[in-house]
This record gives C-alpha cells, sequence and structure tokens, in this order.
C-alpha cells in the first residue's frame, strides 16, 4: 500500500484501495513492455563491445573528461542511467565486476535477451510464476551441467595455462595485440602475490598487493613488472640516502612541520625578551617528535602530509629516508604489507606523546631507482605479504586507463580459475552446449516450465551469435554448426571431444578451445548465468510502478 498527503496540485488522482495517490499508476502489460526496452536499450550499447573483436565506446561526461573503454561494467558505470529497470543491470554489471573481475559484457547481454523473451511469454498467456520457476530451474541444472561435463578440473595450474587463461581475457581487451607480453606480466604479479597461511586451506592471491602504477611515455611494450611495493614518490632532500637495507618503516598520516598555534589560539606575551623563547618553543616541539621517531628505530619515515626543509635537516643528519605527500591508499598497502600502524598522532592515552617501537613495519630493502623516465620507490622482501608492481607505459592517459582496466580483468581471471581449480573453453562453447541440453532436459518436463527453460536455452546464444557478428561473420551460419558439434558431443559417445569446440573468429570457423588455449575460469560462467537469471527475475516479478508526483514548495512572499 502506497499512502502520501495529497499536495492539493493539479496533478490526477488516482483511486486505489485504501489508499489515495497522487501520481502516476502503470500496471500490467504495460509496465513489461517499459522494462523491456530499457534492459534491450542498455544491452544494445554494449553488445557491439563483446569479444576480441569487439569495438570501443568514448564517453564524455557533463564536465568534458573523456573516457575510452570497452569493459562492461565501466560504460554502465559512467552512464547516468535513469530508468529503475535498466538501473538494476547497471548494478548486474558492477557485481559481476566485484564478484568475478571479467564477463561484464556477457552478462547484461544475457540478462536482457532472457527478459525480452520472458515478456513474449507473459504474452502468449503464461504466468510470469511458471517463467520465474522455469528460469530458475534452468540456471540450477546449467551450473550443475557445467561443474559436471564442461569444467577442466586443474589442480596444479601450469604456467602455459595460466597464460592462455589472461590472453583469453585480455583478447578482447586494448591490449589483446601485445597479450603475450601483458599476460606474462599479469602471471608473475599474480604468483608472486601468492598466500599460503595453512597447509590445508586453498591458497589465497590478494589483488590489493599488486600495485598497477601509469607513467605516460614510450610505447606499451616498455611496460615493466617488478617484484616489491613501487611507490609513485621520491624522497624528500638530496641529502638522504637512496638505499636502506633493513628498513624499519614509520607510517605517519599527520604534518612534520613547525608547529603553530590553532586559529583563535593567543599568546599575549608581556616581556618582549620572552619572544624569541616562544618561537624556539615552536621549533622544538617538532624537532622532539622526529627525534622521538628516529629514537625508536625507524631509518625510514612515509607521511600522508607535508615535512618542511627545516625538519628535513634532522632526518638528512640521522641517515634517515623520509617520503612527504604518500596517497593514503598506498600508505594504507605499505602499512598492510610490512607490518606498519599508520599513526595519526603521537598522543598516548596518558595524554603524553610517544611513538613505540612496535609501530614499526620492517623490509629487507627500499631503495630509489629509475625505473622508466621516472624514480620510484621499491620496497622490497615486506614482512607480512609479498607485493609485486607493475609500471604501464603508454602515449595518453586514456590508453593508459584503458590498459589498467584490461589488466585488472586478467589479474581476476587469473585469480578466480587458482582459487576455484577449474576452467571452460571460451568462445561461446559453454552457451551453445547448455543451449542443446536445456533444449533436451525441456522435453522431459511435462509442465509449463518447459516453455520457460526452452527460452531460456535460446537467450544462452545470444553470446555466440554476437561474437560472430561483432567479427563480421556469418553468425546463422557458423552458430548452426556449432550446435550441431555440441547436439553430436552430448548424443555421441564417440565424439565426446566435440563439447570443446568453439568458435575461432579470426579464421571464422570451429575449433578445439582447449588446444587452442582460449579458456576461462568456471566460475565466471557459473556466476555470470546465476547472476542475468537472478536479474532478469527480478524485473519479471514487478507488474506496477507507481511514480509519485514532487511535492509542490510553497511560494513565499517577499
Amino acid at each position: 500500500v502506497v499512502s502520501t498527503q495529497s499536495t492539493g496540485s493539479s496533478s490526477c488522482l488516482l483511486k486505489m484501495p485504501s489508499s489515495i495517490v497522487d501520481g502516476e499508476l502503470n500496471s500490467g502489460q504495460e509496465v513489461r513492455d517499459q522494462h523491456v526496452i530499457a534492459a534491450v536499450s542498455i544491452a544494445n550499447i554494449l553488445k557491439t563491445s563483446l569479444g576480441p573483436i569487439g569495438l570501443d565506446k568514448m564517453l564524455v561526461d557533463d564536465i568534458g573528461e573523456v573516457t575510452i573503454s570497452n569493459d562492461g561494467a565501466t560504460i554502465l558505470a559512467l552512464l547516468d542511467v535513469e530508468h529503475p529497470a535498466a538501473k538494476m543491470l547497471v548494478e548486474l554489471a558492477h557485481l559481476q565486476d566485484q564478484e568475478v573481475g571479467d564477463g561484464t559484457t556477457s552478462v547484461v547481454l544475457v540478462a536482457a535477451e532472457l527478459l525480452k523473451r520472458a515478456n513474449e511469454l507473459v504474452k502468449q498467456k503464461i504466468h510470469p510464476t511458471s517463467i520465474i520457476s522455469g528460469y530458475r530451474l534452468a540456471a540450477t541444472e546449467a551450473a550443475k551441467y557445467i561443474k559436471q561435463n564442461l569444467a577442466l578440473k586443474v589442480d596444479n595450474l601450469d604456467r602455459n595455462s595460466l597464460m592462455n587463461i589472461a590472453k583469453t581475457s585480455l583478447s578482447s581487451k586494448i591490449l589483446g595485440k601485445n597479450s603475450d607480453f601483458f599476460s606474462d606480466l599479469a602471471v608473475n604479479a599474480i604468483l608472486r602475490v601468492r598466500v599460503s597461511d595453512e597447509p590445508n586451506k586453498p591458497a589465497r592471491y590478494p589483488l590489493n598487493a599488486i600495485n598497477i602504477l601509469k607513467a605516460p611515455g614510450q610505447d606499451s611494450k616498455a611496460s615493466t613488472y617488478v617484484e616489491g611495493f613501487a611507490l609513485n614518490c621520491t624522497i624528500a632532500a638530496q641529502g638522504m640516502p637512496k638505499f636502506i637495507k633493513g628498513a624499519k618503516i614509520a607510517c605517519l598520516d599527520f604534518n612534520l612541520q613547525k608547529a603553530k598555534m590553532k586559529q583563535g589560539v593567543q599568546v599575549l606575551i608581556k616581556d618582549p625578551s620572552k619572544l624569541e623563547a616562544v618561537r624556539d618553543r615552536e621549533l622544538d616541539i617538532v624537532k622532539e617528535r622526529i627525534e622521538m621517531i628516529l629514537k625508536a628505530g625507524a631509518n625510514v619515515v612515509l607521511t600522508t602530509k607535508g615535512i618542511d626543509d627545516l625538519c628535513l635537516k634532522y632526518f638528512v643528519e640521522a641517515g634517515a629516508m623520509a617520503v612527504r605527500r604518500v596517497s593514503n591508499s598506498d600508505i594504507t598497502r605499505i602499512a598492510e604489507a610490512t607490518g606498519a600502524q599508520v599513526l595519526m598522532t603521537l598522543a598516548n592515552l596518558e595524554g603524553e606523546e610517544s611513538f613505540e617501537p612496535t609501530s614499526l613495519g620492517t623490509c629487507d630493502l627500499v631503495a630509489q631507482e629509475p625505473i622508466g623516465d621516472n624514480e620510484l620507490i621499491l620496497f622490497r622482501g615486506c614482512k607480512t605479504s609479498r607485493t609485486a608492481s607493475i609500471i604501464l607505459r603508454g602515449p595518453n592517459s586514456y590508453m593508459l586507463e584503458e590498459m589498467e582496466r584490461s589488466l585488472h580483468d586478467s589479474l581476476c581471471a587469473i585469480k578466480r580459475a587458482l582459487e576455484s581449480g577449474n576452467v571452460v573453453p571460451g568462445g561461446g562453447a559453454v552457451e551453445s552446449a547448455l543451449s542443446i541440453y536445456l533444449e533436451n532436459f525441456a522435453t522431459t518436463l511435462g509442465s509449463r516450465e518447459q516453455l520457460a527453460i526452452a527460452q531460456f536455452a535460446e537467450s544462452l546464444l545470444v553470446i555466440p551469435k554476437q561474437l560472430a557478428v561483432n567479427a563480421a561473420l556469418d553468425s546463422t551460419d557458423l552458430v548452426a554448426k556449432l550446435r550441431a558439434y555440441h547436439n553430436a558431443a552430448q548424443t555421441d559417445s564417440t565424439k565426446k571431444q566435440y563439447a570443446q569446440y568453439g568458435l575461432d573468429l579470426k579464421n571464422g570457423k570451429l575449433v578445439d578451445n582447449i588446444e587452442a588455449g582460449v579458456l576461462e575460469p568456471m566460475i565466471s560462467k557459473v556466476k555470470s548465468i546465476q547472476f542475468a537469471t537472478e536479474a532478469a527475475i527480478t524485473i519479471l516479478r514487478i507488474d506496477q510502478t507507481i511514480k509519485l508526483n514532487p511535492k509542490a514548495e510553497p511560494q513565499r512572499s517577499h
């Protein structure tokens, strides 16, 4: 029941049971048609960017900031979507990006296709509840079939398999032409940050231990991989050491500058001779803080704020390295990796200032090294976790940002494959196999869900069809051949290897994608089907929309 106070404005008043609503009410087929149009409009924006030969989108925001990308989640995040059903697809792509990191475009295409076909069934007088239960059953069966028949269990993925997973992810991105080079960087970085806490538990691969830096200039192949955490800052003064072994690191979130009185605080001095003593005390306050930090054993000091020239002198004399204006995200990651604590103040519980040695992080080596045209500070041999850095090079900021997004997607794909231990063939193989399986499964049911499952099976073919269309190939011919191969794999025991066949878009034919090295993490496919089904069901359940009119502001007489 929706109830609001009537404002007495001239808008139409709709009488509903037990309430009067000042607004607009839509119900039934009209609402579903609107939702399908909105979902298909979102899918139409993304569909040309699917696959290895997909095209890019240029997005210009209200202040003229340009973004060029073919990543589904990035494109949708930048679109100012107003329709509530379309917003659900935007959130769907964001969820896929968070959970899996790749497959954001395909999940939106499948969801829109499921919704469109469900709407056709509703027009044929099939109740939405029957369609919803059919879709849920189909999604469950699809996930089960992938795990039992299509997934390849890989307990110890060799380097070659990991390279192939990275290449498959990169093939549809801006880095596709240099996929060999960048997949090598991605695999090195992921394997470097492997964390195995307990022997019985699977290893973890924390992506926040990999720092990706962007440096404009040179060709993209000049990008480098560095073992250790690379910080895009330099030492604060030339007299400081550039190389410290056995580093003890202090992470601070306050200024190391001459103490100043707070605003509104006054010091009234009657004796002019004491004026100099006040000035000296202002200098001594910060000097005592620095001495406290250095006495605790710190030889590398990082702060998110400034360090003035007077204070730098004390660090130079002590032979310590000081770095100022470190970003909050970087100092947090360094603190996690080295075991340091980020201190916002030196005050303790007694109200006095102190610095405990337990707040220091440790690291085997901190060094400032030239990488490319810039100098970076590298932290190697961190105490609590292993870290890796990738320095990307490129001609301009647009390309560097898209390179970072592409590399992040491939890192996510490798991480998911390593953590789940299962891979599936790419190139539309999974969708085609599921389409044949679910069609056959639908015929075994004697209920209305049969029609919904058959439409679900047909909807999955949107992925191989769109891959072929984007590659300027005959989608009807290729998808028909692909379905014939997968039908043979499921009905003829001598042709089971056909289940691994998918599209080869460069040559316009079908290939065994396991042999061709077109691999994807199994969890990516399972999650995308589950998420797309849930999103389609959520929108399909809606049969009324009530949009309230804004309240009229009372006009004030001046």
